[in-house]
């Protein structure tokens, strides 16, 4: 099971319960319209209301389990000493999923299929497919797998329109929990738009209290008209079960995901090249605003897109595409999920003046997922630092993060989890520009400056083209 922290210090479990060999242990955006989605028209059936017994009866047959094994290294503790060579051990993951084409199509989590050599899905009643991983995405723990053989018939989920769903809305959460079994809880929307909890890069969750365990990972959450709202990926627990806290990817932000999984097998996101702030009173006075709503520009990345279409430092968006924004996570998910390449309008207030501006969305640059490990040397040089390893901005590393060459700092290779810097969140991937107001230009230097700062230390990073203050406490 992976372990995060938010910036209240609980745990948040991603839902998959992971066995081994030996036993068994626990272990966004725009929404495309049902009449343009793939996924959307291969749904079948008409959405119905009724007893919650008959609703059930039709949505799981497109509720599957999804076990997923994958092969481990296993270093002797004194190999190193008599040349014991490290063994191999078969792990196996359960977690859940949803049918949501009659050929076979599965959505389900990235964590669940994440590293699998093998793949099977088991359905209802009880017929077992092996499923090929058709694409992933890490930053909304989505993937799309396509179960293998000929002639095959399922029962999709019919997808509903989840920004249509109220606070104190019934609805029903059904997985594998534990393994045991499909497993129906019923509860009520707690809250939507949950973002900033340190799950996933992207977060705009359906927060509900239907009673969701470790195994649940990419099963449905569901209306009472038997429609597919969600897809459950997370809990808040201090201990791993039931608290009353999961969370769910809004099936509006899941779809056209999904289609970018099945078309491209991977995810291009809009990138608009601005540092973006949320407005708190204080700013919103400060700048003699009236409205609510709206994100401010803290920064623009010279000749970026944002800048290219006349964004500037001081602006507020109000809308993204027509559609209003209220909080950075909004705003991000409204730019990542419109693609890039696309032309999207953007309401902007400056000197309380409302103007308009268009805006090509260039790419967004990757993640870092695949920055390489410091070498022996360079971990010795740059040390880790309360629970923060960094290392140097090497040409490998900033092409691989798209990081211009006029940037100086360090690259965050490794948070320990639970640290303080994970409590701030800091991720890997993120570049250190400055410590307590003072730039650092290697990993040496930033580790040395980090130790010397008193507390709270204020940190400048760049994430994704996009600076941003964070504290450390």
């Amino acid at each position: 099971m992976k372990t995060l922290l938010n910036a209240r210090s609980l745990p948040i479990f991603l839902l998959v319960t992971i066995a081994s060999v030996s036993g068994c242990n626990s272990a966004q955006g725009a929404r495309v319209a049902p009449e343009t989605s793939p996924l959307e028209a291969a749904a079948v059936g008409p959405a119905t209301g009724g007893d919650i017994a008959d609703v059930i009866e039709k949505v799981l047959p497109s509720i599957v389990s999804v076990q997923s094994t994958r092969t481990a290294r296993m270093e002797s503790p004194m190999g190193f000493f008599f040349g014991i060579p490290p063994t191999e051990r078969k792990q196996e993951g359960l977690g859940s999923g949803v049918v949501i084409s009659s050929d076979g199509l599965i959505v389900t989590n990235n964590h669940v299929v994440d590293g699998a050599d093998e793949l099977i899905v088991k359905t209802n009643d009880d017929r077992e497919y092996e499923a090929r991983l058709l694409g992933a995405d890490a930053k909304s723990d989505l993937a799309l797998l396509k179960v293998q053989g000929e002639g095959i018939k399922l029962v999709p989920a019919r997808f509903g329109d989840s920004s249509k769903l109220r606070l104190g809305e019934t609805v029903l959460a059904v997985g594998n929990p534990f393994g045991v079994g499909q497993t129906v809880t019923m509860g009520i929307v707690s809250a939507k738009g949950r973002a900033d909890m340190g799950i996933v890069d992207y977060e705009d969750f359906i927060q509900t209290d239907a009673a969701i365990n470790p195994g649940n990972s990419g099963g449905a959450l569901i209306n009472t008209r038997g429609e597919l709202v969600g897809i459950n990926t997370a809990i808040l627990s201090r201990s791993g079960g039931y608290m009353g806290i999961g969370f769910a990817i809004p099936s509006n932000m899941a779809q056209p995901i999904l289609s970018a999984l099945k078309e491209n097998g991977r995810v291009t996101r809009g990138y608009l090249g601005a540092s973006l702030q949320e407005l708190n009173r204080d700013l919103k006075e400060a700048l003699g605003l009236r409205e609510s709503g709206g994100v401010l520009i803290a920064d623009v990345v010279p000749d970026g897109p944002g800048s290219k279409a006349g964004l500037k430092s001081g602006d507020i968006v109000t809308h993204v595409a027509g559609q209003p924004v209220d909080s950075v996570g909004r705003l991000r998910n409204a730019v990542a999920s419109a693609g890039a390449g696309k032309s999207v309008e953007l309401s902007v207030i400056r000197d309380k003046k409302k103007i308009r501006l268009t805006a090509v969305l260039g790419t967004l640059p990757s993640d870092g997922a695949q920055i390489p490990e410091p070498k022996a040397q360079e971990k010795e040089k740059a040390g880790d630092v309360e629970g923060l390893v960094l290392g140097d901005l090497t040409p490998e590393v900033r092409q691989q993060l798209g990081v211009n060459k006029d940037v100086r700092g360090a690259v965050v290779v490794r948070v320990k989890p639970g640290s303080k810097v994970a409590q701030a969140q800091v991720r890997r991937g993120d570049i250190l520009l400055e410590v307590n107001r003072k730039p650092v230009e290697s990993a040496e230097q930033a580790a040395q400056a980090y130790k010397a700062a008193s507390s709270p230390r204020l940190l400048l990073l760049m994430r994704g083209g996009q600076k941003r203050y964070v504290v450390v406490k």
